[in-house]
């Protein structure tokens, strides 16, 4: 670890992996996307071995990492946080989970200035036809398929990964939200770690929203080996 070093920032809560770099101070170095749909685990590492070396970067230099928490399906959370973990681990960097649904929401917010005294509220998969809602200051709440979701006087729907299944204003608010997704989890994830404000590596866990048929508890992420070539 190097005091001041970049930050490594993961999200792999939506079917749209996300990895940046920036600066200890919140300001972005660059960010890159792809979609991973739910193979995170094929790329993630590669990807970030690739993002350091294109920025001359050794792992060793990083000053730490931030993880988008979810929520989101169990294979791409998983994945996400347990290389997080692994990294920072590996290479004793401070680790600070954020809530991929408030960056989200936070993004949109800026997305959006033009409307700002709306209220914005997320809306995810769960499943094949199940949804999730998300609101500030509000636990995330399931909608089973064929409800919708109970959109209040003064609050607008973003929605990611829902194309087809969301009105086209969601969406679009969705996708000017994910673009802005690396920028608002660094300047969150920024404030803590500057503040001190990090998290144990043993009690970061995933948010999910779906587990895979069979499984009825999360598997520990201690329990993920993370190998690959950043070291």
């Amino acid at each position: 670890m190097t005091a001041g070093g970049p930050i490594l920032v993961i999200d792999t809560a939506t079917t749209r992996a996300v990895i940046a770099l920036g600066t200890p101070g919140g300001d972005l170095i660059e960010a890159r996307g792809w979609v991973a749909g739910y193979r995170h685990g094929e790329e993630l590492l590669a990807r970030i071995e690739s993002l350091l070396v294109d920025r001359k970067l050794a792992p060793a230099a990083l000053g730490g990492v931030v993880v988008g928490t979810g929520p989101g399906a169990f294979t791409g959370l998983r994945v996400g946080i347990a290389t997080a973990k692994g990294l920072a681990h590996a290479l004793g960097l401070p680790i600070v989970g954020i809530p991929t649904g408030a960056a989200l929401l936070a993004a949109a917010t800026a997305a959006t200035a033009s409307d700002a005294e709306a209220r914005l509220v997320l809306l995810q998969p769960a499943g094949p036809s199940d949804r999730v809602l998300s609101r500030p200051h509000e636990a995330p709440r399931i909608l089973p398929g064929g409800v919708d979701p109970d959109v209040r006087e003064g609050e607008r729907l973003v929605a990611v990964d829902l194309d087809g299944r969301a009105p086209d204003d969601a969406v679009e608010r969705g996708r000017a939200a994910h673009e802005g997704l690396a920028s608002a989890l660094l300047v969150a994830g920024a404030r803590r770690i500057e503040s001190g404000d990090v998290d144990d590596l043993a009690r970061l866990v995933p948010e999910y929203v779906t587990l895979p048929r069979g499984v009825r508890d999360p598997i520990p992420d201690e329990a993920v080996e993370v190998t690959g070539g950043v070291s």
